[in-house]
């Protein structure tokens, strides 16, 4: 979630003077501009600037904004009057142990290194961190987006490991309607995850591209955690990634062959347009809008390694 908070930087007029930080004279040995130390080695009691502390891009457009003179970061009006923006990203959930399994044991394929996943305790300590958390309508929509995806995935794998020796998800009794798990003090399933938190109360069918139920011709297990501040990118990266994938869909400008998830899903899909729009949005090259469309048969092989 990004917060957004009002700071004061700099120094007064009446002690200092007005400070100014012209790019043209950067380079310049001549210049004779002391240097701003860092802020770590500051010296209050010295007289010159206090160093103007940019921390994110919005600062950097905010001076830029303020120069009279284009070419040059010139800020020519006491600069404690003038406060600066400064974004502040806060972290409703840490997904970080998650990426790290996902780096070690998932591969540029997307299989996963079941046995050894298994035997790693940071997946345990996740999983137990994704039961205790609470998410809630006061987080915003990409962190509970990618809240539910990362549940959803690690809990695919827990699932899995409980049965060992499966060579598919579907040699599982009911996989997806199986409550082996909770969050938030409340029992749940996959479906739960799937249908009621991501589909129906977020509504991006883009997550079909990221929840993977460990087969074959699911969208590959990315090996990296989904995460609010990128999910945008992220989602469109993994449509992309999918939808070109010629293992899971053939494309032709006049025949499509697809996966049978935009045949389970074309509601999803075509909410905006038309199944191939959507599929244009994504695709290398373009489909025409009259192309024809079969859907391929579906691979439920374990996507392990």
């Amino acid at each position: 979630m990004l917060r957004i908070a009002s700071n004061k930087v700099g120094t007064s007029n009446e002690t200092h003077g007005t400070p100014c930080i012209d790019l043209r004279k950067a380079n310049d040995d001549s210049d004779p501009t002391p240097p701003i130390p860092a802020a770590s080695n500051l010296d209050r009691s010295r007289p010159y600037p206090q160093p103007i502390m940019i921390t994110s891009f919005a600062n950097v457009f905010i001076l830029l904004s303020a120069c009279s003179d284009p070419s040059a970061i010139d800020v020519k009006r006491d600069l404690d009057a003038a406060p600066l923006v400064t974004v502040v990203e806060t972290i409703t959930f840490d997904h970080r142990e998650w990426d790290q399994l996902l780096h070690a044991y998932v591969n540029d394929k997307g299989e996963v290194d079941y046995a050894s996943i298994g035997n790693d305790a940071r997946l345990t300590h996740y999983l137990d961190q994704l039961s205790k958390a609470t998410p809630s309508e006061s987080w915003s929509d990409n962190e509970r987006k990618a809240f539910w995806i990362n549940a959803y995935n690690a809990f695919t794998v827990r699932l899995i490991l409980d049965h060992p020796g499966v060579t598919s998800i579907k040699d599982i009794n009911s996989p997806w309607k199986l409550e082996f798990f909770s969050i938030g003090g409340r029992k749940m399933n996959l479906d739960h995850v799937e249908h009621v938190e991501l589909r129906k109360n977020l509504n991006d069918p883009r997550i079909h591209y990221a929840i993977v139920c460990a087969s074959f011709s699911c969208p590959q297990l990315w090996n990296q955690a989904y995460t609010a501040i990128k999910l945008d990118d992220q989602l469109d990266d993994a449509a992309r990634r999918f939808i070109n994938d010629p293992l899971r869909n053939k494309l032709a400008p006049e025949r499509l062959q697809l996966s049978r998830i935009f045949d389970w899903f074309a509601s999803d899909f075509t909410q905006e347009g038309s199944l191939i729009a959507h599929i244009n949005r994504y695709a290398i090259d373009p489909i025409m809008k009259g192309a024809k469309v079969e859907f391929l048969d579906y691979d439920w092989r374990l996507n392990a390694q």
